[in-house]
Order: structure tokens, then sequence, then C-alpha cells
């Protein structure tokens, strides 16, 4: 009974938890804490804290967590799977809809309309974590006073290298961080 419990509960939250794994820690906690006292408040604040810790998503990793206490090992399964399902069976229901009728002149004018959307958000978060870097704030300042030299320099030196000489990102972001864990140890 109680891997039953399990599963609807952590299906529940797979489900409705959209938004990322700090939308998700309300019905969580719904869940765990108020509607079936599995974990107190501290044990619940406990996991959430773990959960953040370790690698992945806070949702996966906290029903991991909370099926460990409720019901050891098979439970940890239990709710680690009923957390992902909900996505899968989303997920391989749109591919399906989308490989079944991407013909359609619709389902196109409709991936093309997104098309603008997607670069906009993605250049958004690009442009917030170039000012964060830049002016160490998430807004622009107004009279775009107080901008950081050393983030400037290699921002600009990154920038350069990959573009003159085709490096790896990767590479450039880890010399772009030596680098500025030096620069910042001196000034």
């Amino acid at each position: 009974m109680i891997y039953l419990q399990l599963f609807w509960s952590f299906f529940q939250i797979g489900l409705f938890s959209i938004g990322g794994g700090y939308a998700a820690m309300p019905l969580i906690q719904h869940q765990v804490v108020d509607l079936h006292p599995w974990l107190t408040m501290t044990q619940f604040a406990d996991i959430m804290t773990i959960a953040e810790m370790t690698p992945g998503p806070v949702a996966i990793n906290s029903a991991t967590f909370v099926g460990i206490q409720v019901a050891g090992i098979p439970g940890a399964l239990v709710a680690t799977v009923s957390c992902v399902l909900p996505s899968c069976v989303i997920v391989m229901l749109l591919a399906y809809i989308y490989y079944r009728f991407k013909g359609l002149t619709l389902v196109q004018g409709i991936l093309f309309g997104l098309r603008p959307a997607v670069v906009a958000m993605i250049a958004s978060a690009g442009i917030s974590l170039l000012i964060l870097s830049l002016y160490g704030t998430r807004t622009l300042p107004a009279d775009l006073t107080g901008i950081n030299l050393i983030s400037v320099l290699i921002f600009g030196a990154g920038l350069f290298i990959l573009r003159k000489w085709k490096v790896n990102p990767i590479w450039v972001m880890a010399g772009a961080g030596a680098v500025g864990l030096l620069l910042y140890q001196i000034v």
C-alpha cells in the first residue's frame, strides 16, 4: 500500500510541477508533510537541502530521498520512476503527434512561429548573464556606471579567442575561470 501511495503522490508532483524543482517544493511539502505525514518539517527541510546539493533535478532527487526514508530502496525506485513518468509520457505523446502530423502546414506554421520565441528566450538568458557578469546586478543600470573592467577584459579576450582560433568553448570557459580567479585575487 505504501508503494501505491508513493507512486500516486510523486506522479502528481511530476505531473503538476511545471517550472522546475523550486516550483515543485510546495507540492512535495504538501504531499510528504501535510497530506501523508511521512516526514516532519525539519526532515523535509533537510531532504530539500540534500536534494539541492546533489547533482540532478531537485524534484527527482527529493523523490529518491523521500522514497528511501519511507520505504527503503524499493520506495526510492517507485518514487523516482513515478516522478519522471508523467514527463516521459507527455514527451512521447508530443513526439508521436509531431511525427504523425509534421507534414501538415498548420504544424509547420506553429513551429515556424515558435522559433523566434525560442531564440528570444535564449537571447534573454544570455543578455541577463552578460549584464550580471559585467555590472554585478540583474538589470542594466540606468546610468551605465559601475562596469567591472576585469569582467570586460575576460569577456573580450574569450570572445576574441573563440572567433580567431575556433578553440573549444569548454577550454575558453575554463581559462576564463582561471584568469578570473587569478585576477580577482590580485585586485
